[in-house]
């Protein structure tokens, strides 16, 4: 078995400043029909900062992520053992309210997915979810989240137009807000510049590292340069285990496996 690593003092300093787990993941296990997928799992997300699932294609990370807002429970043939804490809440248990937590759990996904609609109604409908009926209020809040997002000074005279002319680029930050506007406390972004050119994947890296002073952010990613750019903490995954996890200046610096020494070699 891999050996995990995990910086125990830099991790007691953080507590010591007050930034507690959020997410709580112990002993996760999960089975694809006969085919385990996860393995064993065990896994602190802490409030704020960028928690990044590092790891070649198909080692687990998206299906980890996945577990997060309970996506898994889309596939009938999926099987889940062990238990994810969420402020507290098992939120494996048969018994939560899966709806309530995914507005909890901002997603944003390789490619993005703009409602039918205008630029503005994308932000409408999610304040709508969130029980903001009033006009006024709505149109503060579209300019509030597309301005969180970093798109409002490119769409703020087209509001109402078509959301699916934007660029893809425009269209990731687009989702970005609407993700937003539902005020979660954690964002899970599944490589959202994985089909993005360099400049708009440049924009999300920003935002990214902007919106970790407030909210918890579960990056995937297969890139090591992005890992390193915008990671707080890593966690190395290898079909489907963790490998290491820990602050990047210490998994970085002194991996412990050699499965990540490879890695950290042919990614360099």
């Amino acid at each position: 078995m891999y050996k995990s690593i995990i910086a125990e003092d830099i991790i007691k300093k953080d507590e010591a400043k007050g930034l507690h787990n959020l997410l709580y993941v112990k002993d996760l296990n999960l089975y694809y029909g006969n085919q385990q997928a996860l393995t064993s799992i065990e896994l602190n997300i802490r409030d704020k900062g960028i928690t990044v699932l590092l790891g070649p294609s198909g080692c687990g990370k998206t299906t980890l992520l996945k577990t997060f807002n309970r996506l898994t429970d889309l596939y009938p043939d999926i099987r889940t053992e062990g238990a994810i804490y969420f402020q507290g809440e098992n939120i494996l248990d048969k018994k939560t309210d899966v709806y309530a937590l995914r507005q909890k759990m901002g997603l944003l996904s390789q490619r993005p997915f703009p409602l039918p609609g205008t630029i503005a109604d994308n932000i409408r409908y999610a304040l709508r979810v969130r029980g903001v009926k009033n006009k006024t209020e709505q149109s503060d809040l579209v300019e509030h989240y597309l301005k969180k997002a970093a798109i409002w000074e490119e769409v703020k005279e087209r509001l109402n137009t078509p959301a699916n002319r934007l660029s893809i680029g425009q269209q990731q930050r687009l989702c970005l807000a609407r993700g937003l506007s539902i005020e979660p406390r954690v964002i899970l972004a599944d490589e959202p510049t994985s089909a993005l050119d360099p400049i708009s994947s440049g924009k999300i890296e920003e935002q990214l590292m902007e919106l970790r002073k407030d909210y918890a952010v579960v990056l995937v990613t297969h890139m090591l340069r992005q890992a390193k750019r915008l990671a707080d903490y890593v966690v190395f995954m290898y079909y489907g285990k963790i490998v290491e996890k820990g602050r990047p200046q210490v998994v970085f610096e002194s991996p412990s496996s050699d499965i990540f020494k490879e890695y950290l070699e042919v990614g360099h």
